[in-house]
């Protein structure tokens, strides 16, 4: 069975278990959707977006030296958006009604996450097998070019020399 396809069935127990989650999408590190769950048709648009939040996401808990990327949470006037890291290729993102309980809404969605990611251990990134290590686990963070897929590249502005 396809790996979307059992995606994309992680994504419907997932809001089975939240009746208030009006929206699932999973989508690759790249922005691209792997399978989606949402009553309208703005997928491509949501999962690139996810796909930057993720960089953004990963670089700021890099820069504060806060550990690895494990989720973002944003509060708009008529709910919640959730983005949770879904192994180093995935990034999975919840739309929430503002009446949801955050508790839930994080423990179900680290849950999928972690789900989804088990789910893309086994695929290849860019074509290439999956290193594992002795014990059947994939390997450190797959890479592209010396860099970690979904990160964005460090550019630190110049300090002004001038001073008052």
């Amino acid at each position: 069975m396809a790996v979307e396809t059992e995606v994309l069935r992680e994504l419907h127990r997932l809001r089975s278990r939240l009746p208030l989650l009006t929206g699932a999408l999973a989508a690759g590190a790249d922005g691209l959707v792997l399978a989606q769950d949402l009553p309208d048709g703005q997928s491509e648009g949501l999962a690139a977006l996810t796909a930057a939040a993720l960089g953004v996401g990963r670089r700021m808990v890099d820069l504060a030296a806060r550990g690895e990327f494990r989720e973002l949470l944003v509060h708009g006037a008529g709910g919640y958006l959730a983005t949770y890291a879904a192994g180093p290729r995935a990034v999975l993102t919840l739309l929430a009604d503002e009446r949801t309980d955050i508790g839930g809404l994080h423990l179900e969605g680290r849950y999928s996450g972690r789900r989804i990611g088990e789910l893309m251990a086994g695929r290849p990134a860019d074509g290439l097998p999956v290193t594992r290590t002795r014990r059947g686990e994939p390997s450190a963070r797959p890479q592209s070019r010396g860099r970690i897929l979904g990160a964005l590249p460090l550019r630190i502005p110049p300090q002004s020399r001038h001073r008052p």
